[in-house]
Order: structure tokens, then sequence, then C-alpha cells
């Protein structure tokens, strides 16, 4: 079976082509394709309030794309979601009507609850020690998504409007700011110790620059070490010293601090990162529909 994911962020708007086997072991869910467009819907919406002709000609034109190769993988099934930029945008449901009209896609804008669960429907919970409790942190482009969880049972949930374009460009509403802090420290405050799961394509890349195994954890100390070593380049640097995109060198830094923010009010000593996100929650939740 092949599913596809079109998960329509802040920051850049992603296709993910997955196989799903079924084995005599259990289900496995393989990564086929994954196509990655830096459109940066939230550089329009958090400045402005909305998106513009440039930006939905990009978005129209990737979507065409996006289509099209849905269409050469023969995906059983696709499903297109849209989070905060398209959530805040006050033309964001004029737009989903033009990708429709323009691709056939269909696209979802939906709620940071919903966003939330699709992240959690990657049950990432089946792999965890039924005997600790977890803060699972999701740092997007205009949102970030934290989930409680004691052993494998999710005890709370709530999405913040913390992103890295809004931090970047400015547009951190201050009393959101202290809200995701203050959210941290009373909902955690009875699960202590934590160990904090981290999702997003800014911690999968930190955690490659601290040369961890696959499975290892990241400590609060080295995430830390390492943001301070990218705040003492200039983004120029960040590119040619660290190998990092162009989309990816200026947002990194933003997405370092809200990770750091969220362990340090958590008390969290270490992260695993999984590798995974939305798109492959969305796959994941496909295939259980199918």
């Amino acid at each position: 079976m092949i599913y596809a994911a079109i998960d329509i962020g802040s920051n850049a708007i992603r296709l993910l082509i997955s196989h799903v086997y079924l084995t005599p072991k259990g289900v496995v869910f393989k990564k086929g394709e994954m196509i990655r467009l830096p459109i940066r819907l939230g550089e329009d919406v958090f400045l402005n309030g909305y998106i513009s002709d440039d930006k939905k000609e990009l978005l129209c034109d990737g979507m065409q794309a996006f289509a099209k190769l849905i269409k050469i993988f023969k995906a059983q099934d696709y499903m297109a979601c849209a989070t905060s930029a398209m959530r805040d945008a006050s033309n964001g449901k004029e737009v989903v009507a033009l990708v429709k009209s323009q691709t056939g896609i269909d696209i979802q804008i939906i709620d940071g609850k919903s966003e939330a669960q699709f992240i959690f429907s990657n049950h990432v919970e089946d792999e965890l020690d039924l005997t600790k409790n977890y803060l699972y942190i999701d740092v997007g482009g205009g949102s970030t998504e934290l989930t409680l969880l004691e052993g494998n049972v999710q005890i709370a949930s709530k999405s913040f409007n913390v992103g890295t374009l809004r931090m970047l460009h400015k547009r951190l509403d201050d009393n959101v700011w202290d809200d995701f802090k203050s959210w941290i420290k009373l909902n955690c405050k009875s699960y202590k110790p934590l160990i904090g799961i981290g999702s997003g394509g800014n911690i999968n890349r930190l955690f490659k620059m601290a040369n961890k195994k696959e499975g290892a954890a990241l400590s609060y100390d080295k995430l830390k070490e390492i943001h301070d070593m990218l705040q003492a380049h200039s983004y120029e640097e960040r590119m040619k010293i660290f190998g990092l995109n162009p989309d990816r060198a200026d947002v990194i830094l933003p997405a370092a601090k809200i990770f750091i923010s969220a362990m340090k009010h958590a008390e969290i000593e270490k992260i695993i990162v999984p590798q995974v996100g939305l798109s492959d929650g969305i796959i994941h939740y496909l295939y259980d529909k199918h």
C-alpha cells in the first residue's frame, strides 16, 4: 500500500510518499520520497495577515507538482493538511479554494488540537518506557504543539502560537510566550522527572549536529551548547560552516530557543528525537482509516 501526506506549514510545504507493508511481525511504515519546498507562507501571514498573490502562485505550483507525483506513485489515498499560517491567514479559505480549482488537491485547515493529534498518530508512545513520563514537543514555523504523556497515556495537550518564523520576525506575542512557559510549569510539575520527545525539521538537524547515534538522547546541556555555537556565527557562516540550507540557517536558532525553554521549564535533562512529524502522522492516520 502507498499513501501520500502533504504538510502545508508556515515555513515549508512537504510531500511524503510512504509505503506500508504487512509483515508477520506487524505493520511496517517505510518512507519513500520526501519533497520539501521552502515557500514560507508564514512570512506573509505573520507580517501582513494574509497570503500574497506571489505566495499563492508558488503554493499552487508546488501543489500541482505534488498532485502529479501522487498520481505517478499510484498512492491509494492522500491527505493535505495546512497548519498555523493558513489558520491565521485572513484569506486562508480563499487560498484553499484556489488550490482546489487549479490542482484538484483538497486542503484541510486543521486547528492546533488536531495537529497535535496527527503528530501523536505516529504511535511513538508504543516504543516508550511505560514507567517513565514524557513531554512531546513539536516546533514549527507558526506554532508549537505540546503533549504530556504518562507512560504511553496522554495526560494533556495544547497548541501555542509559538513558532520559529513568528520569533524570527518578532511577531511572537509576549503573553503567548508567557502562557507557553506557564502551561509547561503547571502541567508538568506532578510528572517529574520527564524525558523530552522532539519533532520537526529543526530538532532533527540539531540532533545530527550533535553527532548522536539513532536512538540516543540529546542532553539539555548539549542542545544549549549547539545553540550558543550557532548564535556565535552569522547567517552566512551558518550556511558555510555547518552546511545549513538558507531556509534552515535562520530559523534553527529560534527553534533551539523554543526547545531549550520547554526543557528548562519542564526540568527536562534529555530529549529523544524519533525523526517523525506531521506528515508521518498523516500516513499513520490514512492507514488506520483504510
